[in-house]
């Protein structure tokens, strides 16, 4: 027998072995999720292209920080994949606490910045960021903790009370900067716990009818109020000038009436395939403002048309709903909320902030997720990808 002979039949003799040592190797991929990878790359990587476009001749936006905000993001990502995200389901009072001081840290003196007429922002060095995009993280994880205690089943009403209560703390918190749009925000992701958290929908329907009776509360009340304080009480101008322009577009020609027509030129421009990339005439004109942020998919829509915005639609529909069949085939409550909570924020961001541009919903100052300039907003969205991930990575599969 040739040597070449005797190497083939250890070879055969060797290779059920290694084939089974190989298949209980762990593999250094096992924690992620390639479906979830490959629409959230296809969706930032879209989204970089746009704010590029939007920010090459805008000396007011760094293209760099965004890029930043990617790869820092990206790689706690990567390690929250690894994380047991069941380590975290008993620290509610600890995500209580995170919310507060956050949401209270633009209050500081000399730390709080203000910003068109919010204390949303914070200075700490050289560092300005807003701490309310980032409570995002804690409230979504305090709202799962507060929930996933309940086992699915919301039925009496001191339950629900109890759980509307401290899941209201946060909302009422970021009133206080004021900041309309990140408590609107928050108030969606209580929301969608207590819907998936298994509420009866006669409480849900309750609540909703309160909350109703009090913003109309609000609104008669609210130049009552500015007359005998002499100022500004409930409501400031910029928020009831976006209100009055979503009921009457021709309201405040030269504000944000201004802004929302401007929007939907923008978007009607672009036609069915769009002016081409780096072709948004609105926003290099300088026509459209906030386009890098506020307005992001005016910027998108002008330049790549109806179809490039059906795509991006789509991008989202898909993210979505992998985050529902990783919601569905989480084997706990706790990571169902997570994901769905996440979810449900991100729904309500796009509908509001796609809304807005087309007069569909009030002018607010939510971003639009994975598009939208801003690095601090890119590396929240990534961190929450990262629990979204971990729930696939730790359920058994």
């Amino acid at each position: 027998m040739s040597n070449v002979q005797r190497m083939t039949q250890i070879d055969s003799v060797k290779s059920p072995n290694a084939r089974i040592a190989a298949a209980t190797r762990p593999s250094r991929f096992k924690y992620i999720n390639p479906t979830l990878v490959l629409v959230v790359a296809a969706l930032v990587t879209y989204g970089l292209i746009i704010v590029y476009t939007a920010t090459v001749s805008n000396e007011s936006y760094n293209f760099s920080r965004q890029l930043a905000g990617v790869l820092v993001g990206a790689v706690l990502m990567l390690l929250l994949f690894r994380y047991d995200y069941h380590q975290l389901s008993h620290y509610m009072a600890l995500f209580l606490i995170i919310n507060i001081v956050l949401i209270m840290l633009p209050h500081i003196p000399g730390v709080g910045l203000s910003v068109n007429g919010a204390n949303s922002w914070a200075k700490i060095g050289p560092a300005r960021f807003q701490p309310g995009e980032f409570a995002k993280i804690t409230v979504i994880l305090l709202a799962a903790s507060v929930i996933s205690r309940y086992g699915g089943k919301l039925g009496s009403a001191r339950e629900y009370l109890k759980a509307l209560g401290i899941l209201m703390v946060p909302v009422v918190a970021i009133l206080t900067q004021p900041d309309l749009g990140t408590g609107m925000v928050y108030l969606f992701i209580a929301g969608t716990a207590l819907i998936v958290g298994g509420a009866r929908p006669r409480f849900i329907l309750i609540s909703l009818g309160i909350m109703a009776v009090a913003v109309a509360a609000i609104l008669i009340l609210d130049p009552i109020a500015d007359s005998i304080a002499g100022k500004d009480v409930l409501l400031k101008d910029y928020q009831k000038s976006r209100l009055l322009v979503f009921l009457d577009n021709s309201y405040d020609p030269t504000g944000d009436g201004y802004n929302l027509t401007q929007a939907k030129i923008a978007i009607g421009s672009g036609g069915l395939l769009g002016k081409g990339l780096g072709n948004a005439t609105q926003s290099t004109l300088g026509y459209l403002p906030e386009s890098p942020t506020d307005f992001i998919f005016c910027v998108l829509a002008e330049q790549l048309g109806f179809m490039g915005a059906l795509l991006l639609i789509a991008l989202y529909a898909a993210l979505l709903f992998v985050c529902y069949r990783i919601a569905y085939n989480a084997n706990d409550m706790f990571g169902t909320l997570i994901v769905m909570c996440t979810a449900g924020m991100w729904l309500f961001q796009i509908l509001e902030n796609i809304g807005m541009t087309c007069g569909l919903m009030p002018i607010t100052g939510i971003p639009l997720p994975f598009m939208s300039y801003g690095s601090s907003f890119m590396v929240v969205n990534f961190v929450m990808l990262g629990f979204i991930g971990s729930v696939w990575a730790h359920n058994g599969r």
